[in-house]
């Protein structure tokens, strides 16, 4: 038997041991710099996923070097959240870079995928509103989950909610609640994964599930 991810993306988190108590309160101005590096990687993000788009109507490829800017990006983008908005469960300030970071406590990647429909590069945007309705509500209070990667304001939306509780304990009582994180890694997970679709990044619709933990999970397949 062989454990192979559940999804093409994939997310693997350690909350810190020792977090700080009050720390929290000032991870968004050490942020900063991240913010506005990001504010311009986000635009290339968008312009990259039209240039995708068309090479995959005429290919059936998304071009790997702008597959890998992509996922730069969100990977990028996460880390800072995972620091700052969304989650706090490290006090480890994220590095500038679009590269995976073995080391750091949250790692996201995305399989290449090596041919895409061209048809369904048509009506992923269509396909994927149920989905929409769903994370809009999780990210940030029922705005777009388009808009995943641009929002910073700390604890909106259920997942900013239960982050301003997981810290408010962790406040009070030096832990961070452990099934509170197992619970917003799901949340981020499936956020990402329905970014991952809606960016044209895969064709594997993603499911209606929640995955809760830090580690991915996986599905077990039989192999000879």
């Amino acid at each position: 038997m062989l454990s192979t991810p559940s999804y093409p993306l994939r997310v693997e988190a350690t909350p810190d041991p020792l977090l700080t108590r009050w720390m929290w309160l000032f991870k968004w101005i050490f942020a900063i710099p991240h913010y506005i590096v990001l504010l311009f990687l986000q635009v290339g993000f968008l312009l990259v996923s039209v240039v995708a788009f068309f090479c995959i109507l005429v290919t059936g490829r998304y071009p790997r070097p702008l597959f890998d800017f992509s996922v730069g990006v969100i990977r990028w983008s996460t880390r800072v959240q995972y620091y700052c908005s969304m989650v706090l469960a490290t006090d480890k300030y994220p590095p500038f870079t679009l590269k995976d970071v073995p080391e750091y406590p949250v790692r996201v990647d995305v399989a290449y995928p090596e041919r895409l429909s061209r048809w369904l590069v048509l009506v992923k945007w269509l396909l994927v509103i149920p989905q929409f309705l769903v994370v809009g509500m999780l990210v940030t209070s029922g705005r777009s989950a388009y808009h995943y990667m641009e929002d910073y304001s700390p604890f909106s939306g259920l997942i900013g909610l239960l982050s301003l509780v997981a810290v408010l304990i962790l406040a009070f009582t030096g832990h961070y609640p452990r099934g509170l994180f197992d619970l917003l890694m799901g949340l981020v997970r499936w956020t990402l994964r329905v970014l991952a679709y809606a960016f044209l990044m895969t064709d594997k619709y993603p499911p209606f599930r929640l995955d809760l933990g830090g580690p991915e999970p996986t599905t077990a397949g039989a192999h000879p």
